[in-house]
């Protein structure tokens, strides 16, 4: 029989048996958990599947179909002798060659034996007989012809083992087999049936600790399948790596302009760099640097790209051209979209870009909240980003070329960061420039190198040609930073700070009109800043009757809203629709598919707003496209109304366009007053140019002393707050105001007029 010998290294387990150190067999218990173990177990359950018995959980009594059947070849005779072991071994088990029959006799034997003199009775011997011939015949038939082999047959056990199947696995470890217990709840049990450790060796590996919960063979099974699984996906691999950052010096730019050839030796690797630079060692010569950088690189004939702001989001003519259909699950999806990745001119290269795609989707899939939808889409992003830049940085592609991708600003989302660990994994040197400090790249990665200085300086374009260098003075500087230390967060704004802005319409009182009415923005309820963005808290109302029928006094508070930025209205309506409007004939293909097509219209002719600050043409376009998607206008995506708002918005007359381009956003806005005391109806673009003058940020009031509905008849909603203060006037003549009064001595307080009502 075989003899137990002592495991020096796990590895021992795997090295034939003629190969060993001392001829014998292992028996170990594992009762901790490390990565050493936890590979160990891995690989020594594939050597027991592919030669050998895994156990998962006990391993099952004979039961009476077992029992009949043996009782029909064998009989119940029993006799404590080695000539009826081996006899009946030969007839139960007959693919045992002699020498392996004897060796399992032998062992049953001394068990059996070791039983009797423990107390054991004769009926006791034989009940533990059959059960082990039993366990033998089901369990381990497929390994008792092996036993004794110079690769010997490995059995795994998981869990707490019972008296009876230490015996049997004693049985056959003695005969020729290596055994692990995997022992997840400690030794204690084991050390009931073994307290002298007698049977087999319990493994003393430092640093082990408890086995987490999610460690069991069905598990390792799982990482088994996986691995299989993304190997059959992956194909042939490329036979070239990358080496990303391991050769740089740490000296920024200067190691990006390090010559390909003399980064490295090794023919199977190509050398790169993912390098990120947050802030300026020097404002003063930052921009020249990167301009000399740019121009360093293209003397060397290296390929470039520059991005600047952001990595732009796929069209969808890019989406509509990468070949999907529908996925039952994500390695079929992954299989299928590989296809799309074609580079027939160097199929290393076609092979590094479909390793590098499955590695970064396999990443990706482990994050939070993941479903196939979303690595769907993910996946369609990056095939339209290669499709895109693939050109550019790889045309004509041959070893040990490495071009140069240079993104300035960083990554905003997952999606630009998921594209940028992509190209990292690709001859490509990536260079990410965040000089602004306040402005954070997402970019996470294990192999990223990062520079920081401890200025800042804001760089909105990449130096491409040297008229585009504009640099500052140390003193423009320190202004700069005056600036930042005078309006971040102190309430206080320096002239046109901000250059985005969305309305906030309050619900005010009729009273708190005339409070709020030349007041500053920033002096409002609710006025805030987030980001780059104001809050800007509007007035959109209407006020429909004349307060004690007082039309001298009525006319003069209306005076008395009247600033220099105040846009009256009093011919209504104020647009007709017949008026002439050249951009109507364009409107069609000005807004397309849903989106205001802000290129096309900038790019045309009939385009007005050209002269305007390039932030308000930014401003007036966002907010014709935030009109269109409430759906404020009745009719809007029902009988082409959306395009007679595109006509309306895009016409504005002068004396509109004015007042928005002189408009800070968090100073006094500007107004409009339109009085309507007749009863002709106001018109359709009367009510588009409220609407998005109020998202503008106008402050907006109709006076109305019928009460009749005006404006808000092409609604489809309530915009405006509504203020009834008295009976309805009818055929009002809306007087010169130059002739009314301002009788500012009369005006009482909004809190006298609420407290002092009805006394």
């Amino acid at each position: 029989m075989f003899e137990h010998k002592k495991v020096q290294s796990l590895e021992d387990f795997f090295v034939e048996l003629n190969k060993r150190r001392e001829q014998g067999v292992y028996f170990c218990r594992i009762n901790g958990h490390n990565e050493q173990v936890e590979s160990f177990v891995r690989e020594y359950y594939l050597a027991a599947r592919r030669c050998g018995v895994v156990i998962e959980g006990k391993i099952p009594n004979p039961d009476e179909k077992h029992l009949a059947y043996y009782s029909e070849i064998m009989g119940m005779d029993f006799q404590m002798s080695m000539g009826f072991l081996t006899a009946s071994l030969k007839k139960w088990l007959p693919r045992m060659n002699d020498y392996q029959r004897n060796q399992v006799a032998s062992a049953v034997y001394d068990s059996l034996d070791a039983m009797r003199k423990s107390g054991k009775n004769e009926n006791m011997l034989k009940n533990a007989y059959i059960k082990f011939m039993c366990w033998l015949y089901y369990k381990f038939e497929r390994i008792v012809s092996q036993l004794g082999d110079n690769y010997l047959p490995k059995i795994l056990y998981e869990g707490q083992i019972s008296n009876y199947e230490l015996i049997l696995i004693s049985i056959l470890s003695h005969a020729g087999c290596d055994v692990v217990l995997l022992q997840y709840q400690g030794d204690q049990s084991y050390r009931k049936l073994d307290p002298g450790s007698e049977r087999s060796q319990e493994l003393a590996i430092p640093g082990l600790s408890a086995f987490p919960a999610y460690f069991n063979l069905k598990w390792i099974q799982g990482e088994i399948q996986k691995k299989q699984n993304q190997e059959r996906l992956y194909g042939a691999l490329p036979d070239i790596i990358n080496c990303t950052n391991a050769w740089i010096q740490g000296k920024g730019l200067a190691d990006v302009q390090t010559d390909v050839r003399s980064r490295g030796e090794d023919p199977k690797l190509f050398y790169n760099c993912l390098l990120r630079i947050n802030g300026v060692e020097d404002k003063l010569t930052y921009q020249n640097e990167l301009y000399q950088f740019q121009q360093e690189l293209k003397k060397s004939g290296r390929r470039l790209v520059i991005l600047e702001g952001a990595v732009p989001k796929p069209t969808m003519e890019e989406i509509g051209s990468v070949r999907r259909k529908n996925y039952a699950n994500q390695q079929q999806m992954l299989a299928d979209l590989a296809g799309n990745i074609q580079y027939t001119a160097n199929m290393d290269l076609q092979k590094l870009m479909r390793k590098a795609f499955f590695d970064i989707l396999l990443e990706e899939e482990k994050t939070g909240g993941m479903n196939l939808n979303r690595l769907t889409n993910k996946a369609v992003y990056l095939l339209c980003w290669l499709r895109r830049y693939q050109p550019e940085l790889f045309c004509s592609w041959k070893l040990p070329e490495i071009a140069c991708f240079i993104y300035l600003g960083g990554c905003k989302d997952e999606n630009e960061a998921m594209f940028i660990k992509f190209l990292a994994r690709l001859p490509v040197d990536v260079v990410i420039l965040t000089p602004d400090r306040s402005r954070k790249c997402v970019l996470e990665d294990s192999v990223l190198y990062e520079i920081n200085y401890a200025e800042s300086l804001a760089v909105a374009r990449y130096p491409r040609e040297n008229g585009e260098i504009r640099m500052g003075t140390a003193a423009y500087h320190a202004e700069r930073e005056l600036d930042s230390l005078m309006y971040q967060d102190s309430g206080i704004y320096r002239n046109r700070q901000y250059g985005k802005a969305a309305a906030v319409t309050l619900r005010t009182m009729y009273e708190e009109i005339a409070i709020l009415w030349d007041q500053e923005l920033k002096y409002r309820p609710n006025f805030s800043t987030v980001d780059d963005t104001v809050n800007m808290p509007v007035i959109f109302a209407k006020v429909s009757g004349v307060k004690d029928q007082n039309v001298g006094k009525y006319w003069s508070e209306i005076k008395n809203l009247i600033t220099k930025d105040t846009l009256l209205i009093q011919q209504v309506p104020y647009i007709n629709s017949t008026d002439f409007n050249p951009v109507k004939a364009h409107a069609a293909e000005f807004f397309k598919n849903g989106k205001v097509q802000k290129a096309k219209i900038r790019a045309h002719s009939v385009y007005p707003y050209g002269v305007l600050r390039e932030e308000i043409q930014e401003h007036i376009l966002e907010k014709l496209q935030v009109l269109i998607d409430m759906r404020t206008i009745r009719g809007t995506f029902e009988n082409g109304t959306e395009y007679t708002i595109v006509a309306t918005i895009l016409n504005l007359r002068k004396e509109i366009v004015h007042l928005i381009q002189k408009f800070d956003f968090t100073r006094k806005n500007p107004k409009i007053i339109y009085i309507n005391p007749t009863e002709k109806p106001v018109s359709l673009e009367d009510s588009i140019i409220t609407a998005f003058l109020n998202l503008v940020g106008f402050d907006v009031v109709f006076f109305v002393p019928t009460g009749y509905q005006s404006v808000e008849q092409h609604f489809n909603h309530k915009l405006m707050e509504e203020h009834q203060i008295g009976d309805y006037l009818y055929d009002l003549q809306v007087p010169a105001f130059a002739s009314v009064s301002s009788n500012n001595s009369t005006r009482q307080s909004w809190r006298e007029r609420i407290f002092k009502r009805g006394t």
